[in-house]
């Protein structure tokens, strides 16, 4: 009797905290979106990754606001932001920070930890593919253990702890690729497209007259902490739990596969999916995710742990074609 009492209460608990917790996040992409036109998608998969804890790959042309969105939601989440510029002179020292010689006035020495820029609660990787492997596998270590190893001594990054990598997918000369297990470390890759005409329209008026408006905070680091948390403890139905393993497991090489995967994603894509489809109702004001989650969240989710086989990439396949074929088997 107590132990189903506790449950309901904490049932309620969670109701209440989740009302609360949504009308932040509402209240946060509101602003966002105040700031940033005509990326609706973006914005939303964006504090979807946020909330669920994770990094995010952003791949668009420049000038499509990527920078912007970041320093916007800095400034909306209460988070510190950092950016860097990758190039391929950059090294592991230029992010993750450096032990320098000090002489005390008494002519002693001593090494000094100098912190570079990943110590940031909201990191931009900008154009992360133009710096070499080393300094690409350094970023995505800190991102992966939440902590860096500099002369043995340990530091840890602070908490929240978010990167947001951008992408050219056009300019690849001189380029370093992510390599696939490193990709996997991003939750969510997620496209960046033109915006249409009207918000086109818009943005022409609203960046180019005498005032700009400005990013205004809604929420701060404890509260999104709190609220990454709770994402955690949303319920989350069976039919849910069979849609995620049905499709991630669907996108793997199989006998019936085979033609069109050449490797696809693991256990951490099923991770990642179960997470943002929670992030997402929370988003939405709901207390549970749904299939429709599921299957709107598949694409940013599974497309950069997938690999098309040579045959099918003869045949004009693209991964976003096979995701949706493989979508069809669920919804």
């Amino acid at each position: 009797m107590a132990g189903s009492e506790s449950v309901e209460k904490l049932e309620d608990g969670v109701v209440r905290s989740a009302e609360q917790v949504s009308s932040q996040i509402r209240a946060a992409k509101e602003a966002i979106s105040a700031v940033i036109f005509g990326q609706e998608r973006v914005i939303e998969n964006t504090l979807v990754t946020i909330l669920s804890g994770g990094h995010a790959l952003l791949i668009g042309v420049p000038g499509l606001a990527k920078t912007k969105l970041v320093e916007t939601l800095g400034v909306t989440l209460g988070l510190d932001a950092k950016r860097i510029q990758f190039t391929p002179d950059l090294m592991p020292s230029d992010i993750l920070g450096a032990e320098v010689l000090d002489e005390s006035s008494a002519g002693k020495r001593s090494f000094r930890f100098i912190a570079g820029p990943v110590f940031a609660q909201l990191l931009m990787a900008d154009e992360i593919n133009r710096a070499s492997p080393r300094t690409q596998s350094a970023l995505l270590q800190a991102m992966q253990e939440q902590h860096i190893t500099v002369a043995g001594a340990r530091h840890d990054l602070p908490k929240p702890f978010h990167v947001l990598a951008t992408q050219n997918p056009l300019e690849q000369e001189g380029t370093y690729p992510l390599p696939e297990a490193q990709l996997d470390r991003f939750l969510m890759e997620i496209d960046v497209d033109y915006p249409d005409r009207d918000a086109e329209r818009r943005i022409l008026f609203e960046t180019t007259g005498a005032e700009e408006t400005l990013a205004k905070a809604a929420m701060s680091a404890e509260k999104l902490i709190a609220a990454q948390r709770l994402v955690r403890r949303l319920p989350v139905g069976d039919s849910v739990v069979e849609a995620i393993l049905s499709l991630v497991r669907a996108a793997r090489p199989s006998a019936e596969g085979e033609k069109l995967i050449a490797w696809g994603p693991g256990p951490r894509a099923s991770q990642s999916l179960m997470l943002a489809v929670r992030a997402r109702a929370l988003l939405d004001g709901r207390l549970a995710p749904s299939v429709d989650d599921v299957l709107d969240l598949a694409e940013p989710v599974l497309k950069h742990r997938m690999a098309l086989t040579f045959t099918a990439r003869a045949e004009g396949r693209t991964i976003p074609d096979v995701i949706r074929q493989l979508k069809t088997r669920i919804g």
